[in-house]
């Protein structure tokens, strides 16, 4: 293939473009604070799974106070039932049955208030238990708020050079032949890089300095003919300094 050597030039600048290309997706890929916040992800979902059970545990005990609640409300109606039924008989055997009820009642209620005491207590515990993980939480959110931040902000920033590099790359392809380009991508596409210096007699594709027996070769070419590096398969570009 043929090119000028003016053009061969510009495939180091393309290839420049394209190095910072990678280099931008690879810090894109790999912030810091994305690091950070994969690293803290197990915390968060065991954070998460402690608030899980110590709500259950609340909204049970809750559970379990309203309704010794409710049967504290029961027994107390039935008391004041009976006692009015009490001011209301006149029968002696009646007023004995309701007051042996009164009595089991008045049982059944102190049992009851020392039960609704217990459970009470145990809310409150729980209460302050689920807001201990409430404040962890909070305080994880803040630092995960923080590193989401930097990270978006750093993406943008990141994002905006990769724009500006992008279309510095186009520019700089746009001006060069389809052929050269095709066998340059191409070359770019199996070894990674598509175009390298020859730096006194070393082929910066590879950073190996080539044989005597390459170099004659490239020697024998025209300044118009594309070389490729031997070791690497990148389009060999040659210069002042290339010592040959």
């Amino acid at each position: 293939m043929k090119a000028s050597p003016a053009d061969q030039n510009e495939l180091l600048r393309l290839q420049s473009a394209d190095t910072r290309l990678a280099q931008l997706a690879h810090a894109t890929k790999n912030l810091p604070q994305a690091v950070e916040l994969t690293k803290l992800q197990p915390e968060i979902e065991a954070l998460r799974a402690r608030w899980i059970a110590a709500t259950g545990e609340l909204e049970d005990a809750r559970a379990e106070l309203k309704r010794v609640e409710s049967d504290v409300e029961i027994v107390e109606a039935r008391v004041k039932r009976d006692s009015d039924r009490v001011q209301q008989t006149s029968s002696v055997k009646d007023v004995q049955a309701l007051e042996a009820e009164l009595a089991s009642l008045a049982k059944r209620k102190d049992d009851l208030e020392e039960i609704e005491l217990t459970v009470m207590e145990r809310v409150e515990a729980l209460e302050e238990a689920l807001a201990a993980v409430e404040a962890e939480r909070a305080e994880l959110d803040g630092r995960v708020a923080a590193l989401e931040a930097q990270r978006d902000e750093e993406a943008g920033k990141l994002e905006a050079q990769r724009k500006a590099a992008a279309a510095d790359r186009a520019t700089i392809a746009e001006a060069l032949p389809a052929d050269l380009i095709e066998l340059y991508e191409r070359q770019r596409a199996r070894y990674g890089i598509g175009a390298a210096a020859l730096v006194r007699g070393v082929s910066l594709g590879s950073n190996v300095k080539l044989t005597e027996s390459d170099l004659s070769e490239i020697r024998r070419a025209a300044a118009d003919d594309v070389v490729l590096c031997p070791d690497s398969g990148a389009i060999l570009v040659r210069g002042e300094d290339s010592g040959l």
